[in-house]
């Protein structure tokens, strides 16, 4: 046993491995931390002398170095009740997990339902206690990304708060695929075609309205505010939408809802109203999730890759972390409209 050994009680340190790979300590420090500014000779001298001395880093003393904390924080600033409502968040949970499997990040999910979380979460942001920031489902009033900005700290979230996003966004398709749903609905002769909306404060949600205007313009149909219902993501607020259109519209013979879960409270008052799906009126939801698969009759619906969105989240995020990239990208996934039996 060598003496440098004797005096570290055993356990080899990042000297020695330094002065086994003939290196500086700063030099294997990148090696064992990954960084990319090394040559492929010094990062080959560095690991053989990681294995022959049987070197373990200390990430206590790794993160504290680095003023890191190998964790991060996926945000959602949402109630309890509709986190576990909608399959939207647990994909995009299953995704970014899926990312940092491989990684030493820890997760932790964060629900933030009202002012008194907020401002909890912001005194928990503030102190740096995590590497980063996910954030989902965000409204464009949001406080968070702001406070986010003002820290420095790297950020990605699912979709925009508006067109001109300053943080790091990753989206799907809200527009194409509001567009592919009234396209399909004109194809199969709906011309009464009404949409339910999810929260105008909310960017995908105002797309997807964006989407459905463009396409009943682009066949032609005349514009209808009494079309168009406004709601809230639930299954409760598809529901109640679903009742103004049929007292505004009662001619209906088609609704795009802006999410499964909405479409699901539609089909129960147009089965209430003796309204049969899809001979009387044909419908489509947003997602492609459980919902649509599980619904009868099955959910004509648009997918988006949600565990993708996820993991590029999670990719996006770590990467920002790394110091790798300095870039915000406002990333854009493809959707595509799964046709069942309801439209």
């Amino acid at each position: 046993m060598t003496a440098a050994r004797v005096r570290s009680g055993g356990r080899p340190t990042l000297e020695e491995v330094a002065a086994r790979a003939g290196v500086g300590r700063g030099t294997a420090s990148r090696v064992i931390n990954g960084s990319p500014r090394v040559s492929a000779h010094t990062r080959e001298a560095v690991e053989a002398a990681v294995a022959e001395l049987g070197y373990v880093p200390n990430r206590a003393a790794r993160a504290l170095a680095g003023n890191r904390t190998d964790a991060i924080a996926l945000v959602v600033p949402e109630p309890e009740t509709r986190f576990f409502a909608e399959p939207y968040f647990s994909d995009i949970v299953r995704g970014v997990g899926a990312a940092l499997a491989d990684t030493d990040m820890q997760l932790l999910l964060t629900l933030v339902g009202n002012d008194r979380e907020r401002r909890r979460l912001a005194q928990y942001l503030t102190a740096h206690r995590v590497d980063g920031v996910l954030l989902v489902s965000v409204h464009a009033d949001d406080p968070l990304p702001d406070l986010l900005e003002q820290l420095g700290m790297p950020a990605v979230m699912s979709g925009r708060r508006w067109a001109c996003e300053t943080l790091a966004s990753v989206d799907s398709d809200n527009f194409g695929g509001a567009g592919a749903a009234v396209g399909h609905l004109v194809s199969r002769g709906r011309r009464a075609i009404a949409t339910i909306t999810g929260p105008r404060d909310v960017y995908g949600a105002q797309r997807r309205l964006d989407g459905y205007r463009e396409a009943m313009s682009g066949a032609g149909l005349e514009p209808d505010e009494r079309l168009i219902a406004p709601a809230d993501f639930t299954e409760e607020g598809g529901a109640r939408a679903m009742r103004e259109l049929l007292a505004r519209r009662p001619d209906v013979d088609a609704v795009f809802a802006a999410s499964d879960v909405m479409a699901a409270g539609a089909r129960q008052v147009l089965r209430e109203a003796g309204r049969r799906i899809p001979d009387d009126v044909a419908l489509i939801g947003f997602d492609d999730s459980a919902v649509a698969r599980h619904m009868d009759p099955a959910l004509t619906s648009v997918r988006q890759p949600i565990e993708e969105m996820g993991r590029t989240m999670a990719r996006v995020l770590l990467k920002e972390i790394a110091s790798e990239s300095q870039e915000r990208p406002q990333i854009v996934l493809p959707t595509e409209l799964v046709v069942r039996d309801s439209s």
